[in-house]
């Protein structure tokens, strides 16, 4: 294998050497045929300027973003190349994800569809003995994720002694997400008379050390040529403060109003945050993470492909190898550490021809890698200036959230106040219990905010001046709480007896946060206090009834058989052992992954309570986790495993 990697900085190729038209391509009639059916016109650059390296046998790095074509231009001269006398694996193409896995697959499906040619998917989420008759029926090309692969190799269950060609798809890809060591296990167990393509949007210093490694004398095809970036993406970027970043978000959205797109945020937690931001201010949106399931994220791509839902909110790990060609618009919610990355993101956009935007919220912490962008890869995205919010509502409720947010400021929380906050997040039913608290607090909307059409800083309690009259004593350090919100927040925390005459002494020295208090306010307020004292949940902080709810949920479940056969289904696995038992989800998964040889990706949402802990698992996976579990020992005993749902 050549060691040489300094030619990956001089493309060999020139524009001029591309073929114009599929007939330049001498392809076969049956391959021909199979293309317009697909709707092919004429080639793309990339499709173009490869197929005669490929169709020539020798080693190939080709440099080209996502999304220009890729697939059949590897895949064009893979079905030339096949001999169809023989049934044995011809081809093998690596690609990051089992999205990926099967949109590959069906397209070469496609191409090879009237020569009879037999192209199969392999990835995890589904029975090996599936994917081995499959094999045996007679596959020539196979397509799969790594750590499946490898899998079937080392149990011998897929033959590749055959193979003439390797393609390895957004190769960087592959390495960002750890595969660097599945990767070189593979191509050391294949055949070394191989031909090896490498496809890849940027090229960083693994991917050089890669094909040094194990590639022989190969050839370099720039299709952008410097710039890296689709030239059918325009770049433009909003300068943020980094603080209420959803607001700024909705606001660009108002301004540029995309049809459709996927929103990028750097944390899971930052998802379904977004989400539920989006959801709250009319926008259908979903999160997707690698937390769910297969089947429930096939659910949701399949979703925004029929155009139900506007917006995908997706960290990169979940977004990996997602292709959905009608996306006009990515947007970086957080910018991405590595500019690879940026790469990666704005090229689910602009596919195939197609105008796509990418915008990216800039906050000072930003400003460095967006220099870098631009040193880099040449791309220059252009500044605009964040809109005004013309929404009056949005106006009055951004000016509340600060008006709040400045009166307690510098106020300490109890640590049973932060657990319940935490418990109250987590709640379905959350937007419910929060929107009543809010009510509570501001009297029902009748307390005046400050002017909704200048957005208020925030600022020190201490230094908040408010309006007093001067027979009323207002402490200085905070902002009143309006006379109806104080006797609501009073009967639902007060201790009855001790705190009682305290309390009606506060009421007597409290005045209203602002004038213009409504001439009915004491008629609603006896109906509020008559109301709330014999509904009031939790009193004092007392946080003990919360645990009712695992009792509830232990109690309530019913046993079930799962349909091991629906690979489209997931069931819930039980377990009497919990964080209680000093159970911790980092090292269950772990040692699940261990034994049974699956995936981390192959387990879908893990909730672990103090006593129990219910692990969603694909129907086609559940018996070998479900034995596992039954092997295990907490404390001396064997826990009990059951296939549980919610009655």
């Amino acid at each position: 294998m050549s060691n040489d990697t300094a030619n990956l900085s001089e493309p060999t190729n020139s524009p001029q050497d591309a073929l114009r038209t599929f007939t330049d391509f001498q392809l076969k009639p049956e391959i021909l045929t199979s293309i317009q059916k697909m709707g092919f016109a004429e080639p793309t650059p990339v499709q173009s300027q490869c197929f005669e390296c490929a169709m020539s046998g020798v080693d190939a790095v080709i440099m080209a973003q996502t999304g220009t074509g890729k697939t059949a231009a590897f895949g064009l001269p893979v079905v030339q190349r096949l001999n169809m006398d023989s049934k044995v694996v011809q081809a093998l193409i690596l690609v990051p994800t089992r999205e990926l896995a099967l949109q590959v697959s069906k397209e070469i499906s496609a191409i090879g569809d009237e020569l009879g040619a037999k192209c199969i998917p392999v990835y995890g989420g589904t029975s090996f003995s599936n994917q081995v008759r499959e094999y045996e029926a007679g596959a020539q090309i196979v397509v799969g994720t790594p750590g499946r692969i490898l899998d079937h190799i080392k149990r011998k269950t897929i033959s590749f002694a055959g193979l003439k060609t390797v393609v390895l798809d957004e190769a960087d890809e592959m390495l960002s997400m750890g595969f660097e060591k599945e990767l070189q296990e593979i191509m050391e167990a294949l055949p070394v008379a191989r031909q090896t393509l490498l496809f890849s949007a940027t090229i960083p210093d693994d991917i050089r050390r890669l094909a040094g490694k194990y590639m022989n004398e190969f050839v370099v095809i720039s299709v952008s040529g410097d710039a890296v970036g689709a030239t059918e993406i325009s770049h433009f970027v909003y300068l943020v403060s980094g603080m209420g970043r959803v607001t700024d978000l909705v606001r660009v959205i108002d301004e540029e109003r995309p049809g459709s797109a996927i929103i990028f945020c750097n944390t899971k937690e930052e998802t379904q945050f977004v989400c539920n931001s989006l959801c709250d201010n009319g926008y259908h949106s979903k999160a997707i993470s690698s937390d769910l399931s297969q089947a429930e994220r096939e659910k949701v791509l399949g979703a925004i492909r029929e155009n139900k839902i506007q917006f995908l909110v997706a960290t990169d790990v979940a977004a990996r190898g997602i292709d959905i060609s009608h996306l006009s618009h990515v947007i970086n919610f957080s910018f991405p550490d590595s500019l690879e990355r940026y790469i990666h993101r704005t090229g689910r956009t602009g596919r195939q021809g197609k105008h796509g935007a990418a915008i990216s919220l800039i906050t000072p912490h930003d400003i460095g890698n967006l220099y870098m962008l631009r040193l880099t890869y040449k791309i220059f995205p252009v500044e605009k200036k964040l809109p005004e919010v013309a929404n009056k509502g949005l106006q009055d409720e951004l000016a509340m959230l600060d008006y709040f947010r400045s009166s307690v400021a510098g106020t300490e929380v109890k640590e049973q106040y932060y657990r319940l906050a935490t418990r109250l997040l987590h709640a379905t039913d959350a937007q419910f219990l929060m929107g009543n608290l809010l009510q509570q607090l501001f009297d029902d909307g009748e307390i005046k905010t400050p002017a909704p059409h200048k957005k208020q800083p925030t600022v020190p309690a201490n230094q908040v001046k408010k309006p007093q009259p001067a027979s009323q004593n207002i402490r200085e350090s905070r902002p009143a709480k309006p006379e109806a919100a104080q006797e609501a927040v009073a009967a639902k925390t007060a201790v009855p007896e001790q705190k009682s005459r305290s309390n009606e002494k506060s009421k007597e020295q409290l005045a209203p946060k602002t004038p213009s208090i409504s001439p009915k306010q004491n008629d609603r307020n006896d109906v509020k206090k008559k109301k709330d004292e014999p509904k009031s949940a939790i009193r004092g902080g007392d946080i003990a009834s919360l645990e009712k709810s695992e009792e509830q949920l232990i109690n309530s479940r019913t046993s079930i058989v799962p349909d091991f056969t629906d690979a489209n289904a997931s069931t819930d696995i039980y377990m009497d052992a919990g964080r209680k038992d000093g159970l911790k989800i980092s090292s269950l998964m772990k040692e699940i992954v261990e034994k049974t040889r699956l995936q981390r990706t192959d387990i879908g949402k893990v909730r672990m309570l103090t006593r129990s802990t219910f692990i969603n698992v694909p129907n086609v996976h559940c018996q070998a986790v479900f034995e596992m579990l039954s092997k295990i020992e907490v404390d001396g005993r064997k826990v009990t495993v059951e296939y549980a749902q919610e009655s």
